[in-house]
């Protein structure tokens, strides 16, 4: 296993100054975004019609030393709003076309979430069975909506040698393993998980044991903490809409690696993770709101180099 970082996170910097900098923290593997929610600051889609650009880039990375562990286009394909939609859809089209002529294996991208009706103007989470029209509207969303995208895109990306990797977030419909696995079962085995244990946290999922329900849908892994405020807990509840700015008062936060749960629990997650077949990389995500990007990076990453399991395990002595 390795560590890698998404780098978003580092988006004020040009590429080449990004790579150098992850070399000095002993990390030879970045995740890219290409558009969406996390930009494309180092990755720009016009390069599939730009071959000296593709040239360049490809030049860059192999100048460093640094491969991809994944292309990211976390949006929205699901939008109610058609433009929206259409936007996102297109920035994950490309992505995936992009990662097959670099050879990249993994587009990560969020489920999406529709409204509540052909006419919707906003997304529409739903999130109880009760009362009955919360039923009927996720009927409708999974059966107008996310069934027919998904399907054709699974197919897509699967005729590209590309998997499609959907970050488990509340506020999509897929949030959780199940409905991860739900969608899997209908889309086929070309859609799995981009799995970020921070998420398992606050929905109060134990991310090690959920590692055992994904089992091989686990395409790749972000590697985020959660903290827990027990003081605030019992007023907020997990489904906490303040900012994440004010976390004085909310009931979790973010966390960089190591500060929401120790090198034992990421000792772990880890090893569970390579008992069922994942071996790949841990892709570093910063969303600390109490660390700098700086600070919170060169931390997570010195945490993780002694965390993570880097031999190939030998024949042990009784076989």
């Amino acid at each position: 296993m390795k560590l890698g970082v998404f780098t978003p996170l580092l988006s004020q910097l040009p590429l080449k100054d990004v790579l150098a900098k992850l070399k000095a923290l002993n990390i030879t593997t970045v995740e890219l975004g290409t558009g969406n929610y996390p930009g494309d600051a180092h990755c720009k889609l016009s390069m599939l019609d730009d071959a000296d650009a593709l040239k360049e880039f490809r030049k860059t990375l192999d100048d460093s030393g640094v491969s991809v562990s994944a292309l990211s286009c976390h949006g929205n394909p699901l939008h109610p709003d058609p433009k929206q939609a259409e936007a996102a859809q297109e920035v994950n089209r490309k992505t995936i076309l992009l990662a097959e002529k670099l050879g990249i294996p993994v587009v990560v991208d969020f489920s999406g979430c529709p409204g509540d009706s052909p006419d919707a103007k906003a997304p529409n989470w739903v999130t109880c069975p009760w009362p009955p029209e919360y039923l009927d509207v996720l009927a409708w969303q999974w059966k107008e909506v996310v069934t027919p995208y998904w399907i054709k895109r699974a197919e897509f990306a699967a005729q590209h040698n590309v998997k499609i990797a959907i970050e488990m977030h509340p506020g999509f419909v897929v949030y959780s393993p199940e409905t991860l696995l739900r969608l899997r079962e209908i889309a086929g085995p070309s859609i799995g998980c981009n799995y970020d244990p921070s998420h398992m946290f606050w929905q109060g999922i134990d991310p090690i044991a959920a590692i055992r329900v994904l089992g091989d849908a686990i395409f790749h892994v972000h590697a985020k903490d959660t903290q827990i405020y027990s003081a605030n807990l019992p007023r907020t509840g997990v489904l906490d809409t303040k900012p994440y700015t004010d976390e004085r008062n909310r009931g979790w936060i973010f966390r960089t690696c190591g500060y929401g749960h120790g090198a034992e629990w990421w000792k772990e997650f880890v090893s569970t993770l390579r008992m069922y077949g994942y071996d790949n990389v841990l892709s570093i995500e910063h969303e600390d709101s109490l660390l700098s990007a700086e600070e919170g990076l060169t931390k997570a990453a010195q945490f993780l180099n002694e965390v993570v399991i880097k031999e190939t395990p030998g024949a042990a002595w009784w076989v």
